[in-house]
């Protein structure tokens, strides 16, 4: 951006928040950076923003008369959001923003959101939210959307709200000046994989052979979003090969753990065809609560306290066949190469010698059942070490190797 100032999206209702816009435009213009102000207000059109109300409702097909008889903000708000999406999409093409910035309530961050949400990874994305103290998982997604909290409400300018936004302008900007889309571009064959800390030995050996080999390599943290975010990646972006090493959403999944990663956890490969290769880490536990509530929730087990708020609960062999069986299900409809590989020593840290819920009856018997449930055409092989020996991490490599020299992706 050396000589030519960043173009800034801001997104802004100013038929509630004109104050506000225009203390925040204030402070981005201050800052080097050029503007498009987005406006998705309902009420009324208020100034002349760039893109005003109007032009996003047309962009939706709708006028802005008819979304205002709606008379309904949840009905109203789609519509915008809709228009806003494309509308931000279409300038981009014509003129490339480098970067995004919203302010709002629980209304605006929505909107504001939604709309990052349509734009590349790497792109700098800040939402400055009444919101960003709670749950933001619903607007965070799997995108790298940066959230700040508003602190008091978006309603004036007052000695905190005016050195949140100035903060926020200055960070977008910085973040804007420094943005370089053609270093997001990568020629390197791109290979996802997910871990916990638990099985990271493992994973670090592998992540960091296939490194040496040229391959981009991105590791998920698999803890309820990451490999939700993994498989969003997948939908988007042209990936060599998945490593899909933890289990864990998937465990939390069928049995009420605090990460359950939903139904669809890890079937985006699949069904996309991207080779594909699954093991059991971590499948040793399921992801409680503190200890005194887990115990409560799933009595009977082992028990291993992670820290204050999280407790590992040891599953049993009923358990893991039930995770057997949803992998059986998972991979009918494969329309890529697949195979397993079943760690006999163990699948993660806690279970082993050295840890709090080492179990050495049930790997062997999990693979036997594995094999029994799952299509006898992919391959399903015990490893006789455990799952962070530096052996079970090499037989991963070789078969991520062997599918990395095929090149069969999508």
């Amino acid at each position: 951006m050396v000589g030519k100032k960043p173009l800034v999206l801001m997104i802004v209702t100013h038929d509630t928040k004109e104050f506000e816009g225009r203390f925040l435009r204030t402070c981005l213009e201050e800052a080097g950076c050029e503007i498009v102000h987005l406006d998705p207000s309902v009420r009324r059109t208020v100034g002349s923003p760039e893109i005003p109300p109007e032009e996003v409702a047309e962009a939706a097909g709708w006028s802005i008369e008819r979304v205002r008889a709606l008379g309904h903000e949840g009905k109203c708000q789609a519509v915008m959001i809709e228009g806003a999406i494309r509308v931000a999409l279409h300038h981009h093409e014509a003129q490339p923003f480098s970067g995004i910035i919203s302010i709002g309530g629980s209304m605006g961050t929505t909107l504001g959101t939604a709309v990052m949400k349509a734009f590349p990874y790497g792109l700098p994305k800040l939402m400055v939210s009444t919101m960003a103290s709670g749950f933001t998982a619903p607007f965070v997604g799997a995108k790298d959307i940066i959230m700040s909290n508003a602190v008091t409400d978006v309603s004036g300018i007052n000695s905190i709200s005016r050195d949140v936004y100035r903060n926020a302008a200055l960070a977008i900007a910085g973040m804007a000046k420094g943005y370089d889309p053609a270093a997001q571009r990568e020629d390197r064959p791109l290979v996802l994989m997910t871990t916990l800390g638990t099985t990271e030995a493992s994973v670090r050996r592998v992540r960091e052979a296939l490194q040496d080999d040229g391959n981009e390599v991105m590791v998920f943290h698999c803890a309820g979003g990451g490999g939700g975010t993994l498989d969003a990646i997948v939908e988007g972006r042209d990936v060599a090969l998945v490593l899909d090493l933890s289990a864990t959403e998937i465990v939390d999944h069928l049995h009420g753990g605090l990460t359950d990663g939903g139904p669809e956890r890890a079937m985006a490969a699949l069904r996309k065809g991207i080779p594909t290769i699954l093991a059991p880490g971590n499948a040793d536990f399921i992801i409680g609560g503190p200890l005194a509530e887990a115990k409560k929730r799933f009595p009977g087990t082992r028990y291993h306290m992670h820290n204050a708020a999280l407790t590992a609960v040891r599953t049993q062999m009923q358990e893991l066949r039930n995770l057997a069986d949803h992998y059986a299900k998972m991979v009918i409809e494969a329309k890529g190469p697949v195979r397993f590989f079943v760690p006999l020593g163990g699948f993660s840290s806690h279970d082993s010698p050295e840890g709090h819920l080492h179990d050495i009856n049930v790997p062997g018997p999990f693979a036997e059942y594995l094999r029994k449930v799952i299509p006898s055409a992919i391959p399903v092989e015990a490893v006789d070490a455990h799952f962070n020996d530096e052996v079970f991490a090499d037989r991963i490599i070789l078969a991520a190797r062997d599918y990395l020299k095929i090149g069969v992706h999508a």
